[in-house]
Formats: structure tokens, sequence, C-alpha cells
């Protein structure tokens, strides 16, 4: 039998929620409907740790995304999903961003080149029945996070790439711990090209993307 596993993207951002329809109510309605036994999130396991030791729900480092407090932690409580922390990042590691190595100019252009690329990936946010999931939105992203890599590869190798492999890799070990479950995968919607590129042809794996 068969793992099934969903893909689904989500924005951070509340104005961009309100901006493109992507309420709460609509993430709770995709997940009850996908009815999964498993939910993989971009929570960090100490941060999951903290949550359930103490009930702070903001993270470690007040990272947590609200989402996961607001929609998705009460849902696995109610429901009795088990949910499984795959984010990775280290905080001494993480603290250069891509363009803080370069003068104020460049950062202004580069910054510049940067908003464009959000306003092509909004011109697509909304192709497909939920917003930010769709593969016209991954292309533009997956370009956007190309070009991030040229304009600094050292960074972005350790914020973006070895973040994804261990992310991968958690999801992975929760799909080998629950063969035959359904399993989905909620995260801020830039992962969905890796995710999806990751999982694809995995044998034993019914991957879903979009949802819907």
């Amino acid at each position: 039998m068969s793992t099934v596993v969903g893909i689904l993207g989500v924005t951070h951002d509340r104005q961009l929620q309100k901006r493109l329809g992507y309420s709460r109510g609509l993430l709770d309605s995709l997940i009850r409907e996908f009815q999964p036994n498993v939910l993989c999130g971009e929570v960090h396991p100490q941060s999951w740790k903290l949550y359930l030791n103490t009930g702070n729900a903001q993270g470690f480092l007040g990272e947590t995304q609200d989402e996961y407090p607001d929609v998705v932690f009460p849902l696995c409580r109610e429901a009795d999903i088990k949910f499984v922390p795959v984010n990775w990042f280290e905080e001494d590691v993480f603290q250069e961003g891509i363009f803080d190595r370069f003068g104020e100019e460049c950062q202004r252009r580069l910054q510049h080149i940067h908003d464009q690329w959000t306003e092509r990936q909004l011109a697509v946010a909304k192709t497909g029945p939920i917003p930010l999931n769709s593969f016209p939105y991954d292309g533009v992203t997956r370009q956007l996070y190309e070009w991030l890599e040229s304009v600094n590869p050292a960074v972005h190798h350790v914020v973006w790439t070895a973040r994804h492999y261990v992310m991968v890799a958690r999801v992975r070990r929760a799909i080998a711990s629950h063969p035959g479950a359904r399993i989905l995968c909620v995260h801020g919607a830039d992962h969905n090209y890796w995710y999806y590129q990751s999982l694809r042809g995995e044998p034993g794996i019914d991957l879903v993307y979009p949802l819907r």
C-alpha cells in the first residue's frame, strides 16, 4: 500500500493572505480535505519540544509562524494528526543575509531586482485553485532562488540548499516511519518546488501536488 504524500504551500504574510484570499479558514479546509494521519510542518524540533513542554507556540527564537498556533496545532489535536517538525536552521550560521556583504548602493540595486522577482511571483500566484500552489508559481520561484544563488552562493547554500536537504530528510524519515499513511507537508510556498523535485518518483509514494 502506497503512502500518500501531499504538498501544501502557505504564505506567512498577513497582508498577502488577504490579497490572495488565502485565509485561515481556507488553510483549515485544505488540511481537513486531505485527511492526513501525519503533518510535517515548518517548525524547528526544538520549538516543537518547547510547545509540548510549556505551551509556548512562538518558537525558541520566536520564529514559528502564526498559522501553526492559529490553525495547525489545534487541528492536529482535534483530529488526532501526528505532527512532525521538519524545519532546520542554526542560529550562529543563519545571521548573514544574502545581500549583507555588499555595499549600500549595491544592496539597493539587488533589493530592487528581488522586488521585481516578487512581482513576477505574484503575477502567477493565483494561477491554480489554491493560491501559491501551482507549477507556474514554482517555475518563477525556482528562477528567483537560482538568481539568489548566483548573487551569494556561500550564504545561499547554507540558508536554502542545506536547509532543504535536512527538511526533506526529515520528511523521508516520517514517510518511512508511517507506511501507508496520508502525510501532508505544510510550509512556506517557496519551498514547494524543492519538495516536489525531491519527492517525485520516490518508490512507494503517491505524491499529490497541487492538492486541488
